[in-house]
C-alpha cells in the first residue's frame, strides 16, 4: 500500500517535540479566525559570512514546526528575515578580497560588494548560497529583506515608538548591564549619509519625526525624517521585538546565548510588552551542534564552517532532516563525517522499517519513530506517496561502501552488484539509491577512516610471499570459488573457508590475514565470506590465481 502524508498523531497525545510546540502555539495564540488568517513562524540571521550547519538548526526547527502545524489543519505563514542591514563587522577568513571587504567596515552589510564580483552585495552572495540550497532539504521559507524594509521607511512607526519610550527602554536594558547606558543614549543608530558608516553621535530627537546626528569622522551634521530616510535602525535588542509586532510572530526558537539570564530575549520580551504592547512569541532554546570526524569550530566570522553543502555531500537530505527531527533542539549533539556515518544510516533505515511496517517495536516508539520519519521526509515524497511497502527497497550504507570500492567508485557497476535490486522493478526508486551511493562514495573519498577504505588488487601485484601451507589453503579457496560458489551463502562460505583453514594446518586467524592482504593489501577488510560473494567468482579467480601454481 502507497503511503500518505498521514496525521497519525491527531489520534491521541503528540508524541513528537515539534507537535507538542504546534499544541502550544494554538493553545496561546489561536484559535485562527476572522481577527487571526495565519499563525506566523519566523527565523532569521545576519548575513555576516557564509550560513553554517549550527545556523541551519534554527531554520530546521522551525520548518518541523511549520509542518507539525499544517498537520494539525492550521493556516502557517513561514518567515525568514535576512538581517541584512546589520553594520559590516568582520572580514571572515574564508572569504577572497580581505583588503577590498576591510575597507567596508561599519557599512550595512547590503552595501558592501560580493567579494566573489558576481552579486549585488556581499550580503546578496551570503543570502543566495543559503537560498537555492534550502529547498534541497524541503525548507522554502518567505524571506524578508531588512535592509529594503528600513529603507522603505517600513519601520518609522516601530522607530518612533522607541524614541518615545528612550527612558523606560534605558531602564530595562540598564537592568542587564554591569554598566548603565548614559543618560544622552538614544535607542536607535544612523548610517551617514556622509560616510556610509554607523560611527555617528545622534543629538537628538524633534519629538516626531526628525532626528539629527552628528557623524564621528567628518564632524558633519544633518536632520533626517523617519518617514523619508532609511538611514536610520534599531539596536538589535529593540529591533527583534519592534518586528514581532510588526509581523505579528507567534513562534520564533532563539539559541541559548540568546535565551541566558538576561540576554536578549529577555529583554525583547520586556520591550515587546511594555513598549509595543505585544505578547512575546513561543519559544524554545536550542543548542549548539559540533562536528565529529572533521577539525575546526564552526564560525561564520572566522570562515572555519561547515555549511549545509558539506554536509549534503554525505548525508541524503531525508537524513540530514532526520537528525534534527530525531533530537530534541535543547540537546547538544553531533554532526558526525567519520564512522559513526554508517550508524546514522542504519538508524534512519530502522526508522524507515517500522515506518513501512517491516519492523516490529512497541507502540510507544512506533509511534514516535514513524513521526520522526514523516518529519524526514521533502514535502514531495509525502504528497506523491511513498512506494507499495512490498516494493520498497533498503540498500544499506555499508553494503553500497562495499560496492563502491569493489568497482572503484563506478555507481552503476557497483549497483550491478545489488542483488536484490531490479532496475526495471525499482526505477522509481533507482535516483534516490544513486544519491545514496554517491553519499557513500563522496564519504569514502573524503571522510572516511584509513583503516576503512580498500581497493582490490589486481592479480600479478606486489605477490604476497605465502608459506607452502597457506598456499595450499589458497589453492583450495581458489578452487571451492570456482567450483562452488554458487552453492553458497555468506555463512556456508565462511565456514567452509574455517575448514579449508584446518585441513591444511593454517591458523584460522593467519588465513584470513593472508587473504586480505592478497586481495586489498591489507591486514582486515570487510567480513571475509560475504566479501568474496559481492567481489564475484571471476574477480576473485583472477586475483587468487598467481597464488596456485
Amino acid at each position: 500500500m502507497a503511503h500518505a502524508h498521514s496525521q497519525t498523531r491527531r489520534s491521541g497525545p503528540p508524541v513528537h517535540w515539534a507537535d507538542q510546540y504546534a499544541d502550544r502555539i494554538i493553545a496561546e495564540k489561536g484559535p485562527l479566525g476572522e481577527q487571526k488568517k495565519h499563525f506566523t513562524c519566523a527565523s532569521g540571521i545576519t548575513p555576516s559570512g557564509t550560513i553554517h550547519i549550527g545556523n541551519f538548526r534554527e531554520i530546521i526547527s522551525v520548518d518541523l514546526v511549520v509542518r507539525a502545524l499544517r498537520d494539525a489543519g492550521q493556516e502557517v505563514r513561514f518567515i525568514y528575515s535576512w538581517d541584512d542591514y546589520d553594520r559590516f563587522r568582520k572580514v571572515p577568513a574564508n572569504m577572497p578580497n580581505k583588503e577590498m571587504l576591510g575597507e567596508y567596515m561599519g557599512w550595512p552589510i547590503t552595501n558592501v560588494p560580493d567579494p566573489f564580483g558576481e552579486l549585488e552585495s556581499y550580503a546578496a552572495r551570503n543570502e543566495h548560497d543559503v537560498e537555492t540550497m534550502l529547498p534541497l532539504v524541503g525548507v522554502e521559507p518567505e524571506y524578508l529583506y531588512q535592509s529594503a524594509k528600513y529603507r522603505a521607511s517600513e519601520y518609522a512607526e516601530g522607530i518612533r515608538r522607541a524614541l518615545e519610550s528612550r527612558e523606560e527602554i534605558r531602564a530595562i536594558l540598564n537592568e542587564h548591564r554591569t554598566e548603565p547606558l548614559p543618560a544622552d543614549w538614544y535607542p536607535v543608530s544612523v548610517f551617514s549619509s556622509f560616510t556610509k558608516k554607523d560611527e555617528i553621535t545622534v543629538l537628538g530627537w524633534d519629538g516626531e519625526w526628525g532626528v539629527t546626528y552628528r557623524d564621528d569622522q567628518t564632524g558633519e551634521e544633518e536632520t533626517i525624517d523617519l518617514r523619508e530616510t532609511g538611514l536610520t535602525k534599531l539596536p538589535w535588542r529593540i529591533d527583534w521585538p519592534m518586528r514581532w509586532k510588526v509581523e505579528g510572530v507567534d513562534f520564533e526558537p532563539a539559541g541559548k546565548e540568546h535565551h541566558s539570564a538576561g540576554g536578549s530575549f529577555d529583554t525583547a520580551k520586556e520591550i515587546s510588552s511594555r513598549v509595543y504592547e505585544f505578547r512575546a512569541p513561543v519559544t524554545f532554546k536550542y543548542d549548539f551542534i559540533s562536528i565529529k570526524g572533521r577539525g575546526g569550530k564552526i564560525s561564520s566570522s572566522t570562515g572555519e564552517v561547515i555549511g549545509l553543502p558539506e554536509v549534503l555531500e554525505v548525508y541524503e537530505p531525508e537524513i540530514v532532516r532526520y537528525l534534527f527531527a530525531g533530537t530534541r533542539p535543547n540537546a547538544e549533539f553531533a554532526i558526525s563525517f567519520d564512522l559513526d556515518v554508517i550508524k546514522i544510516y542504519e538508524d534512519y533505515d530502522r526508522t524507515e522499517r517500522i515506518y513501512l511496517g517491516r519492523e516490529t517495536v512497541n507502540e510507544k516508539r512506533a509511534a514516535k519513530e514513524r513521526r520522526v520519519y514523516e518529519l524526514s521526509q521533502l514535502p514531495r515524497t509525502l504528497e506523491d506517496g511513498m512506494p507499495p511497502a512490498e516494493d520498497f527497497i533498503q540498500i544499506p550504507f555499508r553494503t553500497l561502501c562495499n560496492y563502491l570500492m569493489i568497482s572503484a567508485g563506478n555507481v552503476d557497476a557497483a549497483l550491478d552488484r545489488c542483488a536484490e535490486l531490479d532496475r526495471s522493478r525499482h526505477a522509481s526508486q533507482l535516483p534516490r539509491i544513486e544519491r545514496r551511493a554517491r553519499c557513500a562514495w563522496n564519504w569514502i573519498t573524503g571522510f572516511a577512516p584509513e583503516e576503512f577504505r580498500f581497493a582490490l588488487r589486481e592479480g600479478g601485484e606486489d605477490r604476497v610471499e605465502l608459506l607452502e601451507s597457506e598456499r595450499v589453503a589458497v589453492s583450495a579457496i581458489y578452487a571451492e570459488i570456482r567450483d562452488r560458489l554458487g552453492e553458497h551463502d555468506e555463512k556456508s562460505l565462511q565456514e567452509r573457508i574455517y575448514r579449508i583453514a584446518e585441513e591444511a594446518e593454517v591458523d584460522k586467524k593467519q588465513l584470513f590475514v593472508t587473504m586480505y592482504r592478497i586481495l586489498i593489501g591489507k591486514e582486515r577488510g570487510p567480513r571475509l565470506g560475504g566479501f568474496l560473494l559481492t567481489i564475484g567468482a571471476e574477480r576473485v579467480l583472477s586475483i587468487l590465481e598467481p597464488y596456485c601454481g
